[in-house]
């Protein structure tokens, strides 16, 4: 590749000044000057580097900085963060030479930016702890969690030059983590764009079909607006309010959830936008005005009453606010319509950031926020598990929606949608939550499972002699009772499983093994337990005998890879090697269908890959290789938690093998209509079945065929022949589950 350095020059000086530009209206004295330092510091430090693309790495820097005080609305400090995020990690300098030039606050944001290197506990994942290192330094400074956002922003709207395998596990861990964070930081535009991307890079053709789709129906769409708002228009006019309209259609990602979840065309989505009246009023008038605004909505067009969401009076953990209803429009369609004002709007869009421009004038809202991070902290605080449990536990509680709850005092408590009397307890106060026995809600006894509703007022039981058991995590949702519960358990079977590992060791030694990590790892496997930790314990406990210990070691599987029958298969870069080496190729793909000989691969249950499905190799401890479609419900855990596991994948043409796949169809019954069906299965397209089931009610069939394709082809063939027969209303492709 020719390389233009004048040209380059250029344009990385013109970028720089684009930044410069959009940051003028925070910029103080002297901030110019220190962002110039910055930006002169990593411009240096990485002037021979240059990403996949092959452009040179200042962009990748210098982009971040620009969505930091574009789209999340951040300042100085954080542009000069952003610049020089990766010069630690990547360049000669050291966090104490940012200390030097840039003083102790800047240096410690981008040591939280900065990634762990080193070695980890096994069975977690590097990014795991990585996440978890990031959220400590959320306890300095939330600034670093907002920067690592635009950083992993940027990174996805770039993820085209990257090897599938790579995309696969960024875009998977996107969804896993990022999304939901910037969901509960309120970065509702960053939120929608992550997972419209995760989409795109992992079901191209699922993606594009929806964008097509909504851009067909974007002419109808506006049409249809203007129309709705003529009346409420007039109105508005007459009072002198000031206001503006905005038609959201809902995001490419949110309308394929509801496609999958629901199992419906692109036709059958219902809401696929929602109508924004944005109000520009004083602060003081904010609430009254929405209010009047809905009235008048509500004047010419019925509301159903279950719809409406009011988020001004109790507004979101993220501090979300605005008022929502469902109301019929003329032509008998539902329309969501959102009521809010300027300031809501921004705080909607850029979260966080938005709410220090605020701080002073609405306090309310920003202390929902911190009261969020502070649970955020304490939750760090009291957290020393493994870090993938960490995470797990925290992301669980990121997307969730919330229920308001009071204290037997009335002060306003926000628990986790779901969450139970033992949540509330443990919110309360970790003491209070580990000696609880019941609750009154209401004034009414109920156990320490009730699952919280609205508006109940709940005084808690306690006894000295109660203590948490196994069973409590089954109903409590939040992270801190999850932690606290898991902390105290722990402390009595620590001593159990100390005993239990104790056991393991002597056993394997009598047995002339040595015990080793891959070696524990196949035994924790074997016996099916979540960690080590639950694997010393069950020995301990006398759950898994010394005779089952040794029952293993006589049994104990082989390793995958055939050629090599010690080689560690923790990684899929042995595997990548392997299968070069062998087959001569200059390429690392595993091809299904040709590399069976070097390398043993199952296709994984859960998803029930087929040629022409686009998939990837998950490196198992004891099973070898299981292929996975890249659209499989498991994905984003698997990728996000072992990204180093990920081999990539592709289907040689096979014709000669059959796959098993699933078939739901749906119509109304008439004499006939099944023998139709399996004449077209059986004769026509000579297909294999291995099972139908049908079920009639009120007229309605509902039939779910497993049956042996070729291929995708082969599959599309079949249902659209299917969908032709008279009474058929829908056929559609489902996972077969284990």
């Amino acid at each position: 590749m020719v390389i233009d350095a004048e040209q380059e020059k250029k344009e990385i000086i013109s970028r720089y000044r684009r930044l410069l530009r959009k940051a003028k209206p925070i910029l103080k004295d002297g901030d110019a000057r220190l962002i110039k330092k910055a930006f002169t510091m990593a411009l240096d430090a990485h002037k021979d580097m240059r990403r996949k693309s092959g452009e040179p790495f200042i962009f990748h820097p210098l982009a971040v900085a620009e969505i930091c005080t574009e789209e999340i609305g951040l300042g100085t400090t954080s542009i000069i963060a952003a610049l020089m995020h990766d010069v630690v990690e990547d360049t000669e300098i050291e966090l104490i030479d940012i200390e030097r030039l840039f003083g102790k606050k800047i240096a410690k944001i981008i040591d939280g930016l900065t990634k762990i290197r080193g070695v980890f506990e096994y069975g977690t994942s590097q990014q795991a702890e990585n996440f978890r290192k990031m959220l400590f330094t959320l306890s300095e400074d939330v600034r670093v969690i907002l920067i690592k956002l635009a950083d992993r922003l940027h990174n996805m709207r770039t993820l085209d030059s990257m090897p599938r395998n790579k995309q696969l596990k960024i875009a998977n861990e996107t969804i896993y983590l990022y999304a939901p964070l910037a969901h509960r930081l309120g970065l509702n535009a960053i939120k929608t764009e992550l997972e419209d991307l995760f989409l795109r890079f992992t079901d191209r053709a699922v993606y594009d079909s929806i964008v097509q789709k909504i851009d067909a129906t974007k002419a109808a769409r506006n049409k249809f607006i203007k129309q709705f708002m003529v009346p409420i228009d007039e109105e508005l006019d007459s009072l002198n309010i000031r206001y503006e309209i905005k038609g959201r259609p809902k995001s490419i990602y949110s309308i394929w959830n509801k496609m999958r979840k629901q199992n419906i065309p692109f036709e059958e989505v219902f809401d696929l936008f929602a109508i924004r009246i944005i109000l520009d009023t004083p602060l003081e008038q904010e609430k009254a005005m929405c209010w009047q605004v809905y009235s008048i909505v509500t004047d010419y067009y019925t509301p159903n009453p279950d719809r409406l969401r009011d988020w001004i009076s109790t507004p979101k953990a993220n501090g979300y606010e605005s008022l929502h209803t469902t109301v019929m429009a003329k032509n008998g369609q539902w329309v969501e319509v959102q009521i809010r004002t300027k300031r809501m709007d921004e705080i909607a869009e850029k979260g966080y950031a938005a709410h220090w421009k605020y701080k002073d004038s609405n306090s309310t809202a920003e202390s929902n926020l911190e009261k969020w991070l502070a649970r955020v902290r304490d939750l760090l605080e009291q957290h020393n598990h493994n870090a993938l449990d960490f995470v797990d536990d925290f992301r669980g509680n990121l997307f969730s929606d919330e229920v308001f709850v009071f204290t037997p005092k009335g002060e306003l408590r926000t628990l986790p949608y779901g969450a139970t009397a033992l949540d509330f307890a443990f919110e309360i106060h970790t003491q209070i939550g580990s000696k609880c026995i019941g609750a009154k809600v209401n004034n009414k006894l109920v156990p320490i499972n009730y699952v919280l509703k609205n508006g109940d007022q709940i005084e808690i039981l306690t006894s000295q002699k109660q203590k948490p058991h196994e069973d409590w995590l089954r109903f409590v949702v939040s992270s801190k009772a999850k932690a606290r519960i898991k902390e105290e358990l722990k402390e009595d079977k620590k001593k159990s499983a100390e005993e239990g590992k104790e056991l393991i060791f002597r056993k394997i030694r009598q047995l002339r093994e040595e015990p080793s990590q891959q070696l524990l790892e196949q035994m924790r496997d074997y016996f099916h337990a979540p960690s080590h930790f639950e694997l010393y314990f069950r020995v301990g406990s006398g759950f898994i005998t010394t005779t089952d210990i040794k029952r293993f070691i006589e049994n104990r599987p082989v390793s995958p890879i055939r050629s090599k029958p010690n080689l560690q298969v923790a990684d899929a870069k042995v595997i990548e090697q392997e299968i070069t080496k062998a087959k001569g190729r200059y390429d690392d793909i595993l091809l299904i269908g040709e590399d069976m000989d070097v390398v043993d691969y199952k296709l994984a249950k859960c998803c029930t890959p087929i040629p022409g499905d686009d998939v990837f190799g998950f490196v198992t401890v004891n099973e070898g290789i299981k292929i996975h479609r890249t659209n499989c419900p498991n994905a984003p855990e698997l990728l996000s938690h072992h990204g180093n596991r990920v081999v990539k994948a592709k289907w040689t043409s096979q014709h000669e093998v059959a796959f098993l796949t699933g078939l739901k169809i749906r119509g109304t019954d008439r004499v006939g209509l099944i023998n139709d069906v399996s004449k077209i299965i059986s004769e026509e397209l000579k297909v294999n079945m291995s099972s139908m089931s049908i079920h009639t009610d009120s007229g309605i069939f509902e039939g779910e065929i497993m049956l042996y394709v070729n291929d995708t082809r082969h599959l599309e063939q079949l249902i659209n022949k299917l969908k032709i027969v008279e009474g058929v209303v829908k056929v559609s492709r489902f996972d077969s589950k284990e």
